[in-house]
């Protein structure tokens, strides 16, 4: 009679855990539990986890579960994987993955074995902890206890390695070791080369994929999609477009978004708006919204992306944090000053959101390109948090345009003396120094820089061709047809000049005649992914390009020309923005 009391019991506070829905009835069951008697019953203790991770108590539930009153010998592996699943899956902070390892650690220390439903958990916590050290161990222990052959720890642990700094070799190995493989492979791996911005190498891989691999699911397709923005491959990501079309993939938010992500960072806003404008309003989140502000951003459409999110707002959609980003890029990008400030008040008094770095980061960008120093340092000045170094280049960038070089000079030499290794800034200590033409200065920047070992990152452009993608750097001569490239740069460089070019040498940071500086910014990366592109495009076809770095000024001002005499839209994507030159014009009106 005890024991059919007993299982009634267990059964009753099973049932109300099943039917619980809020807090306020979890701490009721948990009362209930202790009333019973069932504080060291395996399943309800599991149960009561499981309930406590739904409803964001988890921390709760081990308060109660692992209390000095529990008795130990009731643990059981079901019980601590639930506990670890609970703290692996959440994305807020570091601190709830390193909580899944300590009870990890304490599920050993009370020696209950892991099983195979164990690593993936643990291993995706040291993911989210970037903690490759200790992943290692954890792989070394999945390996000793012969669970490396369960795909779902392999792929656990290959993730693992793709989340952590230097890892991917270790990810790639354990990939090409694999005896099969199956769409969560090849994306896990695709996805660790786009997290580490290695976008070729996703690429290479999708097309081995193609070859020799599964069909792509959406996971993989996202990866993709993901990779082409990075890189702006506009082809290649109209190719992936088409296939998610063909195979009828079904149109998931994180899909759908990451289409409009991708056209936007390949040059087709036009696409991007078109995708937006075909999802259903009912899909359409707050991430959709930012996508595609984010998109009008990037290519100087202040007007319309403040149009997007006024329009969000009226359909009730909540505009978080990151959305007030996109916006106040996009005042930035287009000179909306005024309507900048009043958006950034907006954010704080209407939304209650509490600014964070890169929103300040946005205003003094925003203050900065318009030309308004004065203004800025006053911003920066009254910062409730400590401006980052990012804040302080964009200033320094506006003092060098501005011709405000001593304040800028002041403030290089503050960053450099607290980041003694970054390369960003001697570089702009030492543009200062070549616009004021002090070129002794100028030099013991350099020579500095040589000390320490810094070197500056070389500027680079990139065009897509053909189904391949090709890379230039200043004065390079690895491409096969380099004769015929350096042929098309001498003749555009005459068309242009009888156009009334004249070369901006203030870019070139070195103390030589001004002859040689002409030809040094004649051989800049982008001219010659443009000329490369001329050569072999048809005639009125549009060229895209990709530099790593800002424009220069004499490549804008070259390209505009280029644009009207050869009768072509060249489309390019440098560091902060897009440029869409077109019959001499240019989409960001000088303004970048």
């Amino acid at each position: 009679m005890l024991t059919m009391y007993k299982g009634a019991a267990d059964q009753s506070c099973l049932n109300l855990l099943h039917l619980c829905d809020s807090f306020f009835k979890l701490r009721q069951i948990h009362a209930k539990i202790l009333k019973l008697g069932h504080q060291n019953n395996p399943f309800v203790l599991t149960k009561f986890t499981s309930v406590s991770s739904e409803l964001n108590a988890i921390h709760y539930a081990c308060s109660f579960i692992f209390s000095t009153e529990s008795e130990p010998h009731f643990y059981d592996t079901f019980l601590f994987n639930t506990v670890i699943e609970a703290y692996a899956k959440t994305t807020t902070t570091t601190h709830f993955k390193r909580s899944a390892v300590r009870y990890y650690k304490e599920m050993l220390s009370h020696s209950i074995e892991p099983n195979n439903y164990t690593y993936p958990f643990v291993l995706k916590a040291c993911a989210g902890m970037g903690d490759m050290n200790l992943g290692q161990t954890v792989h070394g222990s999945v390996t000793k206890l012969g669970f490396c052959g369960d795909a779902h720890v392999l792929h656990a642990t290959i993730h693992m390695y793709c989340s952590c700094r230097n890892g991917i070799e270790f990810a790639e190995k354990l990939f090409d070791e694999m005896p099969k493989t199956n769409s969560v492979s090849w994306s896990t791996m695709i996805g660790g080369y786009v997290r580490w911005g290695m976008s070729s190498e996703a690429i290479k891989l999708f097309r081995r994929m193609q070859n020799v691999g599964p069909r792509p699911d959406e996971i993989t397709m996202v990866m993709v999609l993901s990779a082409c923005a990075d890189l702006g491959a506009l082809e290649l990501g109209r190719w992936a477009h088409a296939y998610i079309d063909k195979e009828k993939f079904e149109m998931r938010a994180e899909l759908s978004n990451a289409l409009i992500d991708m056209f936007a960072k390949c040059g087709d806003v036009d696409s991007t708006l078109r995708l937006f404008d075909k999802m259903p309003e009912r899909k359409r989140s707050v991430v959709s919204w930012t996508s595609v502000i984010f998109g009008m951003a990037l290519h100087g459409r202040g007007l319309e992306a403040v149009s997007l999110f006024e329009e969000m707002t009226r359909n009730g959609v909540v505009p978080d944090d990151v959305a007030f980003i996109g916006l106040l890029t996009a005042c930035s990008h287009s000179g909306l000053v005024e309507d900048g400030k009043r958006y950034f008040d907006s954010m704080v008094n209407d939304y209650g959101i509490r600014p964070r770095i890169e929103h300040y980061g946005c205003m003094v960008d925003l203050l900065s390109r318009a030309g308004l120093v004065n203004e800025a340092v006053e911003f920066i000045d009254k910062m409730p948090v400590a401006p980052n170094p990012v804040i302080w280049r964009s200033l320094i960038s506006a003092c060098r345009a501005q011709d405000q070089l001593n304040l800028g000079e002041r403030i290089t030499k503050d960053l450099i003396s607290n980041e003694p290794m970054h390369e960003a800034n001697y570089v702009l200590l030492s543009g200062i120094y070549a616009k004021m033409s002090n070129w002794q200065k100028k030099t013991t920047v350099r020579e500095e820089m040589g000390k320490k070992g810094i070197r500056k990152i070389p500027g680079s452009t990139m065009i897509e061709l053909d189904n391949g993608i090709y890379e230039f750097v200043a004065g390079d001569k690895s491409n096969g047809e380099y004769r015929k490239i350096y042929e098309m740069v001498d003749e555009m460089e005459k068309k242009i000049r009888g156009a009334g070019y004249v070369v901006t040498t203030t870019n070139v940071l070195l103390d030589i005649e001004e002859e040689d500086k002409e030809g040094a910014v004649n051989k800049h990366s982008e001219k010659l992914a443009i000329a490369f592109g001329l050569l072999k495009t048809s005639p009125g076809s549009t060229i895209r390009i990709v530099k790593n770095l800002r424009v220069c000024d004499d490549c804008h001002s070259a390209t505009k020309l280029i644009s009207v005499i050869y009768k072509r839209d060249i489309v390019v994507r440098d560091r902060n923005r897009f440029h869409h030159f077109k019959d001499g014009l240019c989409s960001c009106n000088d303004f970048w």
